[in-house]
C-alpha cells in the first residue's frame, strides 16, 4: 500500500488545479467618450492569493530624459530600481502618499532599490528635469496587466467572484477603481469605462 502524500504536497496540487482551471479573459478599457485607452492598469484580486510580495525586482529607466516605462504596476512589496542611462545626472523622486522617497541627482544606479510597500499610485519626478513624470501602481495582487494601444489587457483568472480594479493617469482620481467581477469556466470579456480628463 503507497503512504500518504505529504501535506506539503498538497497546496501545490491545488495550486496546479486552480491554473488549470484558468479562464482567459479579456477587459476592455475605455474613455467615457467610447475611445480605447492605453496604459491602464487591470488588477484583478483573487480570494486566497498572496497580497504581497518579496521576491519581486523591477526597474524604471531613465533615458533621452524621460521614464520608462512612463506607467509601471507591480504587486505590494517589489523592490524597483531607477538605472540613469543618460549622460546628465538626475533626481528622482516621489511625494506621494502610497511611497515617499528622494534619490539625490545621480548617475548609474543607485545602490538600493525603492520597495514599494503599500498599495496605491505613486507619481514620480525628476527635480532637475520637470518634463519627466511617470506612475508606479502598487496593487495587493499578482495577477495585473497593462492594456495596449486599443485598450485591451489579456489575463488568465480562476472561475469565482473577485474584485477588478482599475486606473489610468488621465483620471482626476488618483484612486483605483473597483468592481466586482464574476468568471466563470470559460472565457470571457468585461469593458470598463473610465472618467478622463
Amino acid at each position: 500500500m503507497r503512504p500518504p502524500l505529504p501535506l506539503i504536497v498538497a497546496p501545490m496540487l491545488l495550486s496546479l488545479v486552480a491554473a488549470a482551471s484558468a479562464a482567459p479573459w479579456t477587459v476592455l478599457v475605455r474613455g467615457q467618450d467610447g475611445k480605447p485607452l492605453a496604459d491602464a492598469v487591470v488588477a484583478v484580486e483573487i480570494k486566497g492569493q498572496h497580497s504581497s510580495t518579496n521576491a519581486a525586482k523591477a526597474e524604471i529607466s531613465q533615458k533621452d530624459r524621460q521614464f520608462l516605462p512612463f506607467v509601471l504596476v507591480i504587486q505590494t512589496g517589489t523592490a524597483v530600481s531607477f538605472p540613469n542611462f543618460d549622460t546628465v545626472r538626475h533626481h528622482v523622486y516621489s511625494f506621494s502618499p502610497t511611497k515617499k522617497f528622494d534619490l539625490k541627482l545621480y548617475a548609474g544606479t543607485p545602490a538600493a532599490p525603492v520597495v514599494f510597500d503599500k498599495a496605491g499610485v505613486a507619481t514620480l519626478g525628476c527635480n532637475i528635469h520637470d518634463q519627466m513624470s511617470a506612475h508606479v501602481v502598487v496593487v495587493d495582487t499578482p495577477v495585473f496587466a497593462k492594456t495596449d494601444a486599443s485598450g485591451v489587457a489579456r489575463l488568465d483568472l480562476p472561475a469565482g467572484d473577485h474584485q477588478l480594479k482599475t486606473w489610468h493617469p488621465r483620471m482626476p482620481d488618483p484612486r483605483l477603481q473597483a468592481q466586482g467581477l464574476s468568471v466563470g469556466t470559460s472565457t470571457g470579456q468585461t469593458v470598463v469605462t473610465l472618467q478622463v480628463e
